[in-house]
């Protein structure tokens, strides 16, 4: 456990940083306001803060950066509760899609860093399920939704079935599993394959496995992005062509990225993802803040910023915050 001096030393390193992108010394902290300790403490406490690894030391410079788990800490309990005003201009009620691409630009031009919305999440509901024996060991699932779209996919099971027992195993699913999300099915597959036969349980595996293929593909075009450029005027990345490479690969990636806001939909409020911390964002230098948006009351989508590390995450929570009830009154109340 860090004591106040240690943490409030941490906080006004973090804060000097973030605001001057330079590593901060122990002469420039001890000209800080309010920390009012010798260049000899500071230089102490810094060593005590690096060997708990919050902190780190550039090779060209005698200053001291955060970590990804100083961020962390700074985050979790030292972001202070002040309020400053953004100023965001209200969404208007219309179409999702024009809602959604509004939201992103609002967030980008906000933070001048990257807007990123997931559109509203389509039930994975299917409506009816059939195979189709093309030749040995070779089938074609046709999946029909509740509003009539249909998918195709063609998949190789190990065994080879007749199109009698295709008939059987078509029967069988969309009698107990149609109008059931790809969700649920999955569960009830769980506790129920032993009681199923064979060819039926394998059916409904594969079944599974390529509907949820099916909704991830679809829902892919569903993330929109906006002010991906604005990374080039980052000084943490216009100095490192290896990470500004990686982020775009990144925003290029969308079903990686959707897998990012998926992790983050399941909490409330505004969740912060620092990159090097965890598997969770997987370039050191990227951070993301997100929250979930509802309509009328129901989580449906998420969105946030994704900036450099080295973010004012005061304004980043507000920005999203905001941004996340705009969306949210905007879709409940299109007409």
């Amino acid at each position: 456990m860090l004591d106040d001096r240690a943490k409030l030393l941490l906080k006004t390193l973090v804060e000097r940083y973030i605001a001057e992108g330079q590593p901060v010394g122990s002469r420039t902290l001890s000209r800080a306001p309010g920390l009012d300790l010798s260049p000899a403490t500071i230089r102490n406490v810094m060593s005590d803060l690096e060997a708990l690894g919050l902190i780190a030391s550039p090779h060209t410079s005698a200053g001291r950066v955060p970590t990804a788990r100083g961020y962390r800490l700074f985050v979790d309990t030292m972001l202070t509760a002040q309020r400053e005003q953004v100023n965001a201009p209200s969404l208007a009620p219309d179409q999702p899609q024009k809602v959604i691409a509004n939201a992103a630009s609002l967030l980008s031009n906000l933070s001048q860093f990257v807007g990123v919305v997931m559109a509203p999440r389509r039930a994975s509901v299917f409506k009816q399920i059939e195979f189709l024996r093309l030749s040995e060991r070779r089938l074609l699932v046709i999946i029909v939704s509740p509003d009539g779209d249909v998918q195709n996919r063609v998949i190789v099971p190990e065994a080879d079935y007749s199109q009698s027992q295709l008939v059987e195993a078509s029967n069988y699913i969309n009698t107990h599993y149609a109008g059931l999300t790809i969700e649920q099915v999955r569960d009830r597959l769980q506790s129920e394959v032993e009681k199923l036969r064979g060819e039926i349980a394998a059916l409904m595996q594969a079944a599974v496995k390529v509907s949820s293929e099916v909704l991830t593909e679809a829902q892919e075009d569903d993330v929109v992005i906006s002010g991906e450029r604005n990374l080039l005027s980052v000084s943490d990345f216009s100095s490192d062509m290896g990470q500004l490479r990686r982020a775009f690969e990144l925003f290029e990636q969308k079903a990686q990225l959707m897998r990012l806001l998926d992790v983050s939909s399941k909490a409330e409020g505004v969740r912060i993802f620092i990159g090097g911390e965890s598997q969770v964002v997987p370039i050191e230098e990227l951070s993301i803040v997100s929250a979930n948006y509802e309509v009328d009351g129901q989580v449906v989508g998420t969105l946030g910023v994704i900036g450099p590390t080295r973010m004012p995450y005061e304004r980043m929570i507000q920005i999203v915050d905001i941004t996340s009830r705009l969306v949210s009154n905007a879709l409940s109340h299109r007409k």
